[in-house]
């Protein structure tokens, strides 16, 4: 239904290649941390300085009445505030790993283009409206091209839905997934898409030849098993993994599923992936609630890599595995404490753009 984008030679670019900007939006939905917001625009600030000192940021604000507090902030934080761009885009909720563009580039004619991929707030929540407008949003902004995803189901055209936070891609053409996420009929996302048809689908759109799919994410993630808290990529042939050591957790199992599946995967060349794993934080619990805590919630940077600790027993662990595997890259952690009473840590408030 859609343009055959791989065929036209676009590709989803791996988040370690080189990038022009990181897209954020300023946090403003008290409803998202319930009793816990007042420090969530420090946490944000802190995000935005170490992002601020190796490459652009473009961040989303509500309105320009909120710009001069949103830049004291800022400064408190010391941001090199002359990488950070302001746009007037209202946004429901901060996750723009889910909202905003997945960026696609063409390699040989230079030129990066916009996938209209339908947000519907992970099938869960009825606000999302002016979330569902980012990308187009975006797209006017800085002039590129976007191009709507869509499919024909019994006679009629219909949407794809997409977050950024559901798939990993290793810039080769292979994608880990869950099925948990993208075939599950809890907060369905396409329904009457088959897992034929959506491997067709991002196939075409994403220039995807190979696909991993995990079993399960991990509990008290309400997105429903997005991969961006288990499983990703550090290279185009390595991955990382989370697993849980203590067999009564309620991830155990699940967790250990998808480590048999990793290890039985091949890459874009037919070899087996290289399996790191890192261990969980022991569980979060915040107003009797269980948070998705998870180390494998980092993100990558030109430069740099953002860790979300919890102020755990693993942390240090987690810090000393990234720092061996990221060469070149200099760790930088941040407490996500309070962050992920949110329900999302630091992939999930960030997007990379892409250099072209």
């Amino acid at each position: 239904m859609s343009e055959n984008l791989a065929s036209l030679g676009y590709r989803m670019p791996a988040e370690w290649e080189k990038q022009v900007s990181t897209w954020l939006a300023w946090p403003h939905n008290k409803n998202d941390w319930p009793g816990k917001f007042q420090n969530i625009p420090n946490v944000f600030a802190k995000i935005i300085s170490a992002l601020s000192k190796v490459q652009k940021v473009d961040l989303l604000i509500q309105s320009n009445k909120k710009k001069k507090i949103i830049k004291k902030i800022l400064l408190k934080e010391n941001s090199k505030i002359e990488n950070v761009s302001f746009h007037l885009i209202k946004t429901n909720r901060v996750w723009t790993r889910d909202s905003a563009p997945i960026f696609l580039i063409n390699d040989k004619i230079k030129k990066k283009i916009i996938p209209n991929f339908y947000f519907n707030a992970w099938a869960k929540y009825k606000d999302y409206q002016y979330d569902n407008c980012i990308k187009k949003k975006i797209s006017e902004i800085k002039n590129f091209e976007i191009l709507d995803i869509q499919v024909k189901i019994k006679n009629k055209i219909k949407n794809i839905v997409l977050e950024g936070g559901a798939i990993d891609a290793n810039g080769k053409g292979t994608l880990i997934v869950t099925e948990e996420c993208l075939l599950s009929k809890i907060q369905q996302r396409n329904p009457g898409v088959s897992k034929k048809s959506l491997e067709k689908i991002l196939s075409e759109s994403l220039n995807i030849k190979n696909f991993i799919w995990l079993n399960k994410g991990i509990i008290g993630d309400d997105t429903h098993g997005h991969v961006d808290d288990i499983t990703r990529f550090y290279e185009e042939d390595k991955i990382f993994t989370a697993i849980e050591d203590n067999k009564y957790d309620a991830n155990f199992n699940s967790l250990k599923h998808n480590l048999k599946i990793l290890e039985k995967s091949v890459n874009h060349n037919g070899k087996n992936n290289k399996i790191t794993e890192i261990p969980m934080p022991k569980p979060l619990i915040i107003e009797k609630t269980r948070v998705p805590a998870s180390y494998l919630n980092f993100y990558i940077a030109n430069n740099i890599v953002l860790l979300p600790i919890f102020e755990d027993k693993n942390d240090d662990k987690a810090f000393t595995i990234l720092e061996k595997n990221f060469k070149g890259r200099k760790i930088i952690p941040i407490n996500c404490k309070e962050l992920i009473w949110g329900f999302g840590a630091i992939h999930c408030m960030t997007q990379q753009e892409p250099f072209i």
